[in-house]
């Protein structure tokens, strides 16, 4: 039986899913798989699953043709190192909320993990997204499994080199225009979109559109589950963030054991029979070919395939559904219900991670809130570090970068304090377009009985003219000799 519901699934019967195997001569790195037919499936979790197809790919298709104040909506512009999310203007001086990102999406990585398992992986990731997407694609023009299967085998004619044909130009279509809308958030869509037409586009732009493109058509319509398997890290490390409380797709072996086929009318415990009438199903519909009743194995992806595909063979067969379910070990050993079960999956380490991640999204955003838009960085001549200049003052030379990080001209006051008879030479107001910047060149000067020679600390205050609370002060050093 192993051997033939792996035959079934498309894949070798080492791999197919029971543990351990029959047979082992030794651990590959890497062995070559036979290709993964994955059967269409319906119902909650595959329902789920479109909806964030759709969302995500929404978001990201949409999302670079918006626009805000007469410019793209979101734009990453490397060249001139200004970065715009609707309203707000982020300059290399705002890393620091690419890092609180950056910790979130860590920390939710963590959160959903410990609580139900590869969660990420099997709804919302980009491997998956697209894999449906391409998945979706081929069974249009190729028709179901049987019939994808069928015609792999089948010798070359000229129906089969057709209906590749127009699969692999759909799927080269829409990896072309998924690299072209990623490069349209770091070029101006609209500008690169009449490049592309015109065949104008710059190196790095096609470069990048076509590497994209190119790792989407590969990732997605041929490596497929290779890529979850032996290219992602996280189905190796995942095990880490699972306990026995965490939330995981498994087969009730108790309720399901032992297996075998049967008549609908047929009564299974007379028979000695479980649920589980062994119809292969639950691998047939799974998209890395796996056996969930050999356990939970790391080639599982989460994404509850079998579940659904598993519910409908109980609906056919009027048996209660969950054979397959999300569940927990301890749920399985102990034998708790949902509402136990729910209780011991929302454990300390999971509201700790919950009380964290909230933390930092509300400090994120409240520092999103108050955010100044307004950035200066004081930097020193280093060419003329003090001098005596006319009437026996001594002037220090500072150059200051003036970013304007809101989208409205605005001017700007410059002074400076920190000691008696200090005195600034140079522009003391400058005006500035919406996001962009300017150095502005800085004479201080003060008279040389002022204070003990010394290094002294200076402020420069930059507020802009007619607008409450944007206003910087930024410290410096003043040398007197």
């Amino acid at each position: 039986m192993p051997n033939d519901v792996a035959r079934e699934a498309g894949r070798p019967a080492a791999a197919s899913g029971r543990w351990p195997p029959a047979a082992e001569a030794g651990i590959e790195l890497y062995a070559a798989d036979e290709k993964i037919y994955p059967r269409a499936v319906s119902g909650w979790f595959a329902a789920w699953r479109w909806a964030l197809v759709w969302a995500t790919q929404l978001v990201f298709y949409g999302g670079a043709w918006l626009t805000w104040n007469d410019r793209q909506a979101v734009l990453f512009d490397i060249v001139h190192r200004k970065f715009y999310v609707f309203g707000l203007v982020f300059w290399p001086q705002d890393i620091i909320y690419l890092t609180v990102l950056l910790i979130i999406a860590a920390l939710s990585l963590f959160l959903f993990t410990a609580v139900a398992g590869r969660l990420w992986c099997g709804y919302a990731c980009p491997q998956t997204v697209y894999t449906e997407i391409f998945l979706w694609i081929e069974r249009a023009i190729e028709g179901d499994r049987a019939r994808r299967m069928k015609l792999d085998r089948g010798d070359l004619s000229r129906r089969k080199l057709g209906l590749k044909a127009a699969k692999h130009a759909l799927w080269i279509a829409l990896a072309l225009w998924t690299g072209f809308t990623f490069v349209g958030y770091f070029t101006p869509i609209r500008e690169l979109w009449t490049e592309v037409i015109q065949l104008s586009t710059g190196p790095w732009e096609t470069f990048w559109m076509l590497f994209y493109g190119f790792a989407t058509y590969g990732n997605a319509g041929w490596m497929r589950e290779q890529v979850c398997i032996y290219m992602c890290p996280y189905a190796r490390f995942q095990s880490a963030m699972f306990d026995r409380d965490t939330l995981i797709i498994t087969y009730d072996r108790e309720r399901g054991e032992p297996r075998g086929g049967r008549a609908k009318s047929a009564d299974p415990r007379a028979r000695g029979l479980g649920d589980c009438v062994d119809c292969s199903i639950c691998v047939q519909v799974c998209p890395t070919g796996i056996d969930i009743r050999g356990g939970l194995q790391y080639q599982c992806i989460g994404c509850a395939a079998c579940i659904d595909g598993c519910d409908q063979v109980m609906d056919k067969m009027g048996y209660p559904r969950g054979l397959i379910r999300y569940s927990t070990q301890h749920a399985l050993e102990q034998k708790l219900n949902h509402a136990r079960m729910l209780a011991r999956a929302f454990r300390p380490r999971v509201l700790v991670y919950t009380a964290i991640l909230w933390g930092i999204i509300i400090a994120a955003a409240i520092g999103l809130w108050v955010r100044v838009p307004l950035k200066v960085d004081v930097i020193r001549d280093r060419a003329a570090i003090a001098r005596e200049v006319e009437g026996g003052k001594i002037e220090n030379v500072y150059r200051l970068q003036i970013m304007n990080a809101a989208e409205a001209r605005r001017a700007f006051d410059i002074r400076v304090e920190g000691l008696p008879t200090l005195q600034m030479a140079g522009e003391r107001r400058i005006e500035l377009a919406p996001a962009s910047s300017r150095m502005v060149p800085v004479r201080v000067r003060a008279e040389p009985w002022a204070a003990q020679p010394g290094s002294y600390r200076i402020e420069f205050h930059v507020s802009a003219v007619g607008v409450e609370g944007v206003a910087v002060r930024e410290k410096s050093v003043f040398i007197l000799r």
